[in-house]
């Protein structure tokens, strides 16, 4: 167990932990919402900073991050743990931590991380599979030993955490997907338990900090695959900026989302040219096999800038981040 951050302590033996919207009040014994988090005799500890549940070596289109260093390899890792209730997880057996989930995996530190990524030749580290936001210990001094060490990091996450910790965390991360899951709280509470407004921030924060930020929305039929909530979500991309690349994912049903069909693919298909009618620049579909959707267009000109094959990439004839064709720059870091 390591001291968490990002938390006061409160009259009557109760302390808030601040590092996520859910602002969690835990008496002694008691866990918050992520259930990683314990107060034990007047101390608030991450049970989850110092093993890893999962680490694998992915290329950087699995993430997925498209506009972040295309064709590099990263050291994706994860400690158990989520602050959603996702009804559709596709990872619960580790997002969804218990006691046992706790104990197992591999004792690690930001040292052994760092060191293992450069065993294996990488420039690159990813905190992604469960929520990075609750192993926020693990992740925070791993991003700043790396970053020293010449390291690019990256973060894959739901966006649901507060601004003073995402800012602590901001001069150590150099790239972004995060989830928007709707555009409706009410969807956003009855499917996750969270919602949105902090979800926005933090795509707007990244962005406006110079980070790469792409975002990925698993297209549920009839949740957000409907004219007026898909449209609002793409409006509120835009209105951060027309420039993020956004990924419409497929649904498969899963954990406790059982009830739906998976997604069709000319769904995906006929969404993603609505977010370019709209004026999204980039717009990408995963979960399926669509040629069309995985390739980088130059929004100015339409020239193919970036070829891939499912999560794979494939060839590029970008110069120096810039369209041959037109000169046009292309948003990220090549």
């Amino acid at each position: 167990m390591k001291e968490a951050l990002f938390y006061n302590k409160l009259p009557g033996n109760i302390v808030q932990c601040l590092l996520c919207p859910y602002n969690c009040r835990i008496t002694d014994g008691k866990y918050g919402i992520c259930e990683v988090r314990k107060y034990i005799d007047g101390t608030l500890f991450a049970l989850n900073a110092n093993r890893l549940i999962a680490a694998h070596v992915d290329p950087m289109e699995k993430k997925p991050l498209y506009h972040f260093f295309p064709g590099d390899e990263t050291f994706s890792i994860a400690a158990a743990g989520c602050n959603f209730r996702c009804r559709n997880c596709q990872n619960s057996t580790i997002s969804q931590a218990t006691p046992g989930l706790l104990d197992s995996g591999e004792p690690t530190s930001p040292e052994m991380v760092v060191e293992m990524a450069k065993q294996r030749g990488l420039h690159h580290i990813t905190f992604t599979y469960t929520e990075p936001t609750v192993f926020y210990e693990l992740m925070l001094k791993t991003a700043e030993l790396a970053s020293r060490e010449g390291f690019y990091c990256s973060v894959v996450s739901n966006g649901f955490i507060n601004p003073e910790p995402l800012a602590r965390l901001l001069p150590f991360i150099s790239g972004a997907n995060i989830d928007l899951k709707f555009a409706s709280d009410k969807l956003y509470r009855s499917v996750t338990g969270g919602w949105r407004d902090p979800v926005v921030e933090t795509i707007r924060t990244l962005f406006e900090h110079g980070i790469v930020t792409e975002v990925t929305t698993l297209i549920i039929p009839g949740l957000n695959d409907s004219e007026r909530e898909f449209g609002e979500i793409g409006q509120i991309i835009l209105d951060i900026s027309p420039k993020i690349p956004w990924h419409l994912s497929a649904f498969y049903p899963t954990y406790k989302m059982t009830d739906r069909s998976p997604t069709p693919p000319e769904t995906l298909t006929q969404l993603r040219q609505t977010a370019l009618n709209m004026g999204m620049q980039h717009v990408y579909t995963g979960n399926i096999i669509d040629p069309e959707g995985s390739i980088t267009y130059c929004p100015k000109c339409h020239t193919e800038l970036i070829q891939r094959h499912r999560l794979s990439f494939h060839s590029t004839n970008l110069k120096n981040g810039h369209c041959p064709t037109c000169g046009a720059e292309i948003y990220g870091r090549f």
